[in-house]
């Protein structure tokens, strides 16, 4: 070739791989690495065209970088994945620096660090999608938001069109419970038997069941037809098993065939786990909630079932009780207390007579006039309001008006003789209603007063009895529409 190169022939044996290119781009020296990193014989490189023999490779940053190193008479260096003909690949460092005949070029095999670093970021990507459902599911209550979550760090990282997690119903059955990739809803729809295809197999056997090609014989009845009719090709399917009980499936499809490896499958039974994680602490929530939801109304029916039994015994003040409770907390939202406050303002309106139950009949029921002795009894009821419900753990936040509303605004009241903003709030807008309702109601001792009439007596008693302020709020609530109770 009229260069003699003889002067390189101590690099034959060398590692790294060692080539000259001409100006021409033709291969005047290779050693042997060279040849093992071409895959080609030394005897096809020599003499022949780098762009005869890789076609394309003139469109690459890897001839750019060559070229301007040719060109400018200049030192390179770049690390770059190789494509071969048959598209399989692989990663080198090259150098390079001009010599008389043209270009020294040193490669470096580093294909087994790139995969190491990809392998690594693949690892480090994983942790943080991990760590993304992680956050989802502590950061809800709704375990179908981070099932989202995991359905889209699961397309993501292990590189699926779609996705869909299923779970139990009843006792032999799968149903859909989030989707995503699926250009309509069709997957909202997919009921699947247990032991029916690769989803149904993967929970009856509790175990992964891949699908990598459905169009392959027979394969396509083990992917459900609505994920079929997307395109689906490539499908696997994992359970979701919680402290040992089957929940689910989570399953996946490509629209090309699926060659899973050991880690791609180990990756996707982790973010399985990470699933049926949500959905068990969902569903524990769910359940939870539904039970306090039954035993606050198992409570509150409690309630109203012994202040049903106080009127039994008092047919004097029937339906008294339930329509103070309303007015109370009618009353006490205008007055700016909170909504959570409410419930327990209700069940103390409720049982502020719970502690009649200790008063004898002959003094509860008297139809004459109660002597001292008597009154003396009677005035023990918010007292014994008090013994009874304080032991109850649950009603001690009720406590204020059984216990405090027959104090007076100006310490005449009982029992403990409380006077103006010493009695709570609660009690104070509760006895007004109080005082109301006893006004317009008919009793065998006096007639129902009109509603006029029971304004003005409640602005009498303001400053005395009641709180000035309770007053003047109630009656411009009522103002309007009244507060009818019947008589």
């Amino acid at each position: 070739m009229g260069v003699q190169l003889d002067r390189y022939s101590v690099l034959d044996n060398l590692l790294e791989g060692c080539q000259v290119l001409s100006f021409e781009w033709r291969y005047l020296y290779v050693n042997e690495a060279v040849a093992r990193h071409a895959r080609l014989p030394r005897e096809t490189l020599l003499g022949s065209a780098m762009t005869e023999l890789y076609p394309g490779i003139d469109r690459t940053e890897m001839f750019a970088v060559l070229r301007r190193c040719m060109d400018e008479r200049a030192a390179g260096r770049l690390e770059n994945e190789f494509v071969y003909p048959d598209g399989s690949s692989a990663w080198f460092e090259l150098r390079a620096e001009p010599v008389p005949e043209g270009l020294f070029v040193l490669s470096l095999d580093i294909t087994d660090r790139k995969q190491a670093e990809r392998s690594m970021r693949r690892q480090i990507e994983r942790l943080r999608s991990l760590r993304a459902i992680d956050l989802a599911i502590l950061g809800t209550t709704d375990f179908r938001v981070a099932l989202q979550t995991v359905l889209e760090e699961t397309r993501k990282r292990l590189e699926v069109d779609m996705g869909a997690i299923f779970l139990v119903e009843g006792d032999a059955a799968l149903s859909v419970a989030a989707s995503v990739g699926f250009g309509s809803r069709a997957a909202d729809g997919i009921r699947i038997r247990l032991g029916e295809g690769a989803t149904g197999r993967a929970a009856l056997r509790r175990t992964t069941v891949i699908v990598p090609d459905a169009a392959a014989a027979g394969a396509a009845r083990a992917v459900p037809s609505a994920i079929l009719d997307e395109g689906a090709a490539g499908f696997c399917a994992a359970p979701l098993v919680a402290k040992g009980h089957l929940i689910g499936v989570l399953a996946v499809a490509r629209r090309t065939p699926l060659h899973a490896d050991e880690d791609w499958v180990g990756f996707l039974e982790a973010l399985a786990g990470q699933a049926a994680m949500a959905i068990d602490l969902g569903q524990s929530y769910e359940n939870l909630e539904r039970a306090n939801t039954e035993l606050a109304l198992a409570y509150d029916t409690t309630i109203e079932g012994w202040a049903a039994a106080l009127e039994l015994r008092d047919e004097q003040t029937a339906n008294h009780t339930l329509r103070v409770a309303e007015l109370t907390v009618r009353l006490c939202r205008a007055a700016g207390i909170a909504e959570s406050e409410l419930v327990q303002i209700r069940r103390g309106a409720l049982l502020h007579d719970i502690g009649k139950m200790a008063i004898p009949d002959a003094i509860l029921l008297k139809q004459g006039k109660l002597t001292v002795e008597e009154v003396a009894v009677m005035q023990k009821h918010p007292t014994y309001a008090y013994e009874l419900l304080s032991p109850i753990e649950y009603l001690r936040p009720a406590l204020d008006i059984p216990y405090a509303h027959h104090e007076r605004w100006d310490g005449s009241g009982y029992p403990r003789g409380l006077e103006g903003e010493a009695i709570p709030l609660a009690a104070r807008l509760f006895a007004v209603v109080d005082v109301w309702d006893a006004l317009r109601s008919h009793r065998p001792y006096h007639a129902g007063a009109s509603d006029e009439s029971a304004r003005d007596q409640l602005r009498q008693l303001a400053g005395s009895h009641l709180d000035p302020a309770a007053v003047d709020l109630f009656l411009r609530i009522t103002n309007t529409r009244g507060a009818d109770a019947p008589r």
